[in-house]
């Protein structure tokens, strides 16, 4: 049976990450033991040569860089996103059918719905209430026991249940939570909250201002196979590229300039303060540059110009029950290392160039490299990769890790490939000349 220390403390990273707000805390935290200092953007930057710094945006979103102790002439970056498809409460979700109370949801970004029936389902998210002393504060929270679940409807009340029928998201997707009796009243969402805010945190005595809530699978990731080949969880779309290139940034050697970044609402477009069609990384590496002394347009172009980017969002893994789905020269497979991803309309943003560039990286780590290529007749998704290019011009390429059923409520990818994926954006992280 195959163990890997890094199997264990991914596993953690997981069970504290259910939403977005939570990865950044949970990045944040291991930022801060492994060195980063916290930074404020509404402030000035006060950077010194040699140290490690971190910020965050809009709650869901993070940068953390290190900065060499000579001058600043580029960095090795690398990007992923904190947000994975999820059912998101509405802002009035209380709903009652058959003496059964049900929270209405939207679904976040492209989610496999079929998964979402009969799971233990638990909540998390933030929380803005008004305490005691009237003060408005943000609490994060999650209820780590299930209070859920979808319940599918019996095959004998739908015949043609497997004969591939569309789901609606509206009328049969908002979980089951609470059974009322006869002349009860469903409790409110605000009493809701305020019952598991007093249980998970001892808070008494608050006013609910506003909230953003989803539901998150209950069970735990786990080690699957004969000899424990596989990882299932949740969230591994791309969770599992959060915590490869946050990895890879505190393990490197410090000697050169190198930055992470974590963007939100890739799932949906990017279009947010904190995702990638925002300004964070441009903004953020436009300090840089005028930390060097020059805070001149052309000294951010000359920063990102002699950089890199590498995207990491996972890759899809041939499936042994449907291997036609894929170009039969280009099948990445569970543990055999990243995944080049490449297409010939720039989904991806992989050229020659910055391929050329990774493989090497990987031939000077002692990693696996692969490759991947829709069919020509079927489309691909898209990452940050291409949107972080257009917006900032950094030359940039897509990789990730092979996986299973992506936007499931679980996924699954291989055990030995997180230890390649930081190896090789170590090596990355570490590297003296990006061309």
């Amino acid at each position: 049976m195959f163990h890997s220390s890094t199997i264990t403390d991914l596993f953690n990273f997981l069970k504290y990450s259910p939403t977005p707000w939570h990865v950044v805390r949970e990045m944040a935290s291991r930022l801060e033991e492994a060195g980063f200092m916290p930074l404020d953007e509404t402030e000035h930057w006060q950077l010194v040569p040699g140290k490690r710094y971190y910020c965050t945006r809009a709650g869901g979103a993070l940068i953390a860089f290190q900065l060499p102790e000579g001058p600043l002439e580029a960095l090795r970056m690398i990007g992923a996103h904190t947000d994975s498809p999820a059912l998101r409460l509405k802002p009035q979700p209380v709903q009652m059918s058959a003496q059964w109370m049900q929270l209405g949801v939207e679904v976040y970004g492209g989610a496999l719905l079929a998964p979402w029936f009969d799971r233990d389902l638990a909540v998390a998210g933030r929380v803005y209430l008004r305490d005691g002393q009237g003060r408005l504060r943000e609490q994060l929270f999650q209820i780590d026991q299930p209070v859920a679940i979808i319940p599918s409807l019996a095959i004998h009340l739908d015949r043609d249940v497997n004969q591939g029928k569309a789901l609606n998201a509206q009328t049969q997707m908002a979980p089951v939570v609470w059974q009322a009796g006869p002349d009860q009243v469903p409790p409110s969402i605000d009493s809701l909250l305020k019952r598991w805010l007093a249980d998970q945190h001892g808070l008494e005595d608050i006013g609910i201002v506003d909230y953003e809530l989803s539901f998150h699978d209950a069970q735990p990731a786990s080690q699957v196979g004969l000899e424990g080949e596989m990882i299932s969880g949740a969230r591994l779309d791309n969770l599992l590229s959060c915590y490869c290139g946050m990895r890879a940034l505190m393990e490197s050697d410090g000697t050169q300039g190198a930055l992470f970044i974590a963007n939100d609402h890739e799932e949906i477009g990017s279009g947010s303060t904190g995702g990638a069609q925002g300004t964070l990384l441009g903004d953020v590496v436009a300090r840089l540059a005028e930390a060097q002394g020059d805070g001149g347009a052309g000294a951010r172009v000359r920063l990102l110009q002699s950089s890199r980017l590498i995207s990491c969002d996972n890759a899809h893994a041939v499936h042994p029950s449907y291997p036609d789905k894929h170009d039969a020269r280009h099948q990445p497979a569970l543990n055999r290392g990243p995944v080049i991803k490449v297409n010939a309309s720039q989904r991806y943003a992989t050229n020659a160039a910055t391929g050329a560039l990774f493989r090497e990286i990987c031939r000077e780590a002692d990693v696996p490299v692969q490759t991947f290529v829709s069919r020509a007749d079927m489309p691909c998704g898209t990452t940050i990769g291409p949107l972080t290019a257009t917006r900032t011009g950094v030359p940039t390429l897509d990789i990730g890790l092979a996986q299973w059923a992506m936007h499931s409520i679980r996924e699954t990818a291989g055990a030995h490939d997180p230890d390649y994926l930081i190896r090789a954006l170590t090596t990355f992280c570490n590297r003296e000349h990006l061309s």
